[in-house]
């Protein structure tokens, strides 16, 4: 009988981001501490059973309630739906022929939820590599991030932009250029240019996480869309600034200069917090980083940061100053290969 098992990876946005909704530049890297983790196998129909995440019932209303402050209203079952009929979809437009043998799947996750360490995203891909090899067709690895960003955007409705959907298909560390002159199709999808980089590049960096609080990343992130579509100056400024940061920021690890991409790390934030309105539970983080000396920004959209630090005793200096703040410090697994 078949059997796959696949997973994805939390990741964190190094720099640039949130240019890569805006035709930007990023870098980010895997963070391997998280999963999501897909097992699909033959079975007698199309079956997805429910996790954790979709549970429907409680012990209470309060229960309930608490429930939907933690983890908002939807669990993976959408998502996992969404890929698939968008996977025939596509497959169908491209003129492939798939089997008609059926499958189950089943599906658990260890990323936290709402804090930008991009876990909805990591479980369409964990889906996406479990359907292509279940029905054996070749899928261009350039072309899936697109793929992915579609079943969330328009199956959806969620806001998002292309980098997580790069790095969680690519992994390790990648820099990424968003311009529309880099623009081809590949597969019926558009792509750009995806570069990876040696992690060996990188200095000490560490992510950090609020283990109770969190919004969802369309929350986050609809109010600059409609200014940037405006014509808002100081957006589209911000985010060809951004753009910029990530450019620097990949001549600085390919030079070896540490407190070079520090700074940028530290003025991507700054720039951020220009255009945002921030909670201020999330500059909390951000401030408690940098006066223990290292540099901080956000990791993505919603209650993670990263940055760069010196050395162990700084590390344990984090740990003590964002714990006492709520948040949880890792220092980020990035190796490894699709």
């Amino acid at each position: 009988m078949f059997l796959t098992r696949k997973r994805a990876y939390a990741r964190a946005g190094l720099l640039g981001n949130p240019s890569d909704g805006y035709h930007g530049k990023t870098i980010s890297i895997s963070v391997r501490n998280f999963f999501a983790e897909v097992v699909l196998y033959e079975w007698d129909s199309v079956d997805i059973v429910l996790a954790e995440g979709d549970r429907a019932r409680f012990n209470s209303v309060r229960d309930l309630a608490r429930d939907v402050r933690l983890h908002g209203y939807y669990g993976g079952i959408r998502l996992i739906k969404a890929t698939i009929k968008r996977f025939v979809e596509h497959c169908d437009a491209q003129g492939l022929t798939l089997h008609d043998r059926n499958f189950s799947v089943r599906y658990q996750t260890t990323i936290p939820r709402q804090v930008g360490l991009a876990g909805s995203s990591a479980l369409i891909v964990a889906t996406l590599r479990s359907l292509i090899e279940f029905y054996q067709v070749e899928f261009p690895l350039e072309a899936q991030p697109t793929f992915v960003l579609n079943v969330e955007q328009e199956e959806l409705g969620i806001t998002a932009g292309l980098q997580d959907r790069v790095i969680q298909v690519y992994e390790g560390l990648v820099y990424m250029d968003f311009d529309r002159a880099r623009e081809r199709t590949v597969f019926g999808l558009p792509c750009y240019h995806y570069e990876r980089l040696d992690p060996a590049l990188l200095p000490p960096v560490y992510v950090a996480y609020h283990v109770s609080m969190g919004e969802p990343t369309e929350i986050f992130h609809n109010a600059i869309r409609e200014r940037y579509n405006r014509g808002e100056a100081l957006v589209v400024e911000a985010m060809t600034h951004f753009a910029s940061l990530a450019a620097d920021g990949r001549d600085a690890m390919l030079a070896g200069d540490r407190e070079r991409l520090s700074a940028l790390m530290d003025e991507n934030f700054d720039t951020r917090r220009r255009i945002y309105n921030l909670p201020p539970w999330q500059v909390a983080q951000v401030e408690a980083a940098r006066r223990c000396g290292a540099s901080a920004k956000f990791a993505g959209s919603g209650g993670a940061i990263i940055g760069v630090y010196r050395d162990a005793a700084m590390l344990a200096a984090l740990k003590q100053a964002l714990g006492a703040i709520g948040s949880r410090t890792l220092v980020p697994e990035i190796q490894g290969q699709v």
